[in-house]
């Protein structure tokens, strides 16, 4: 314990300032607060601390660093809040103690991927929740006490992602799953999510499609990348596939060549985002895994169709390759996923129905092939044209009644010849 101060000064800036170290702690007390003091160490640090006494025992409650966080005045005001606890009959240091045992978010975060995301979520989706618990949740959040984190933090943490909304949007959203779990393991009392009531970013929604134009360059780029081995064949092929099938990437990634039936010409996934899943294969589709395996590309002891460069790995890297065969095809704006977009509005374009091409994307609900119901300004025109042709008909026959009538001519009938009565003879 410190030694026994003989006299008090009102603490200010001033008198810490001037406060030197010696070769052993020196404090000085406050004759304002009692028990508020600062403690300057042999290195020079200084400390405001508090002096306060919960039955026989006296503790010292360090209350921060001179400068960072505290000022005198606002030590003195720290000070009062923990006597006003004591004289509660609550124990500030014991709470202290309390709140450094206190699970943080970033531990949260660890639990949360380990027995939730990793149990109940889709390989994808486990992905993309580590992502946001690693690079946004836990550098903001990731030292606060689970149970001390508050909506004003939870907006600053939104805020401060602002300038990538959607990001921001789903980094909330993970955390809020974090703070609803941790109310049920019992680290934050039921109903005090934080996240519950925050105004999210609006999204634009994304619409990129290919052109016919478009996608004949796409192919003429892939196939001139093949040709000079300047990117994977496996990488190209995946792409291909991706074009044939309206497949999701992770669906042609993850494939096996065991999921594949030439004969019948199907994908059998057993199991997908949606679950269970059966892609139909066109008759090109069927024919260029036909080549693929013509050109050996079935690995002995790797299973996947896209292989990748670990021993029995398929093929992981996607990103890197396509930006730059999207960058020599002049398609910078187009992402992986929008090629699945493209499949999509080529078949709508063609007359399928939306039921029908639901079925092929493996969609659960219309409304989320309604998404990819794009329709090419041909076809737009087409369909103005027909229903103008409508209308113009409906409108014409009303526009007739309105127009004068025509006079009617009148004609001159000739007179019909007189009938003859003929006598006949009583013997006729």
């Amino acid at each position: 314990m410190p030694q026994k101060a003989t006299n008090t000064i009102r603490i200010t800036k001033r008198t810490v300032d001037q406060l030197q170290p010696s070769d052993r702690e020196i404090y000085i007390w406050d004759s304002e607060v009692r028990g508020l003091g600062v403690r300057c160490y042999p290195s020079g640090k200084k400390m405001y601390v508090l002096k306060t006494r919960h039955g026989r025992t006296q503790r010292l409650i360090t209350l921060g660093q001179h400068g960072s966080p505290h000022t005198p005045e606002s030590a003195r005001k720290a000070a009062l809040h923990h006597l006003a606890l004591r004289a509660k009959g609550e124990d500030p240091a014991k709470e202290r103690e309390k709140r450094k045992a206190a699970k943080t978010v970033k531990e949260l975060g660890t639990r949360f991927l380990d027995e939730h995301v990793l149990q109940r979520c889709k390989p994808s989706t486990a992905y993309e929740y580590k992502r946001a618990v690693e690079q946004f949740i836990n550098p903001a959040l990731g030292s606060f006490s689970i149970g001390d984190v508050t909506s004003a933090d939870v907006a600053r943490f939104h805020y401060k992602l602002r300038h990538i909304p959607y990001q921001a949007n789903r980094a909330v959203g993970v955390l809020s799953k974090m703070m609803s779990l941790a109310e049920k393991w019992h680290y934050r009392p039921s109903n005090t999510n934080p996240c519950k009531g925050l105004e999210k970013y609006p999204e634009d929604k994304r619409e990129r499609f290919l052109t016919k134009e478009e996608l004949k360059r796409l192919h003429k780029v892939l196939d001139e990348a093949e040709a000079n081995g300047t990117e994977s064949r496996y990488f190209i092929a995946a792409i291909k596939l991706l074009l044939m099938t309206g497949a999701r990437l992770s669906e042609i990634t993850t494939l096996k060549w065991s999921y594949v039936d030439l004969i019948d010409g199907m994908l059998n996934l057993p199991d997908s985002k949606t679950g269970k899943k059966t892609i139909p294969l066109s008759g090109t589709a069927i024919e260029f895994l036909k080549a693929m395996l013509k050109r050996g590309m079935l690995v002995e002891g790797n299973p996947y169709v896209v292989v990748g460069a670990k021993t029995g790995s398929h093929f992981v890297e996607m990103q890197s390759p396509w930006r730059r065969i999207r960058k020599k095809a002049g398609l910078e704006d187009v992402r992986i996923h929008d090629l699945r977009h493209s499949f999509a509005s080529f078949a709508i374009n063609s007359g399928m129905s939306l039921q029908i091409v639901g079925k092929l994307l493996g969609h659960s609900q219309a409304q989320t092939t309604m998404r990819y119901a794009h329709l090419d300004n041909d076809t737009l025109k087409k369909a103005t044209n027909e229903i103008s042709a409508v209308m113009d008909a409906a409108v014409k026959p009303a526009a007739n009644e309105n127009a004068p009538k025509p006079k009617r001519e009148r004609v001159r009938l000739e007179p019909a010849p007189k009938r003859r009565r003929v006598r006949l003879a009583a013997n006729d």
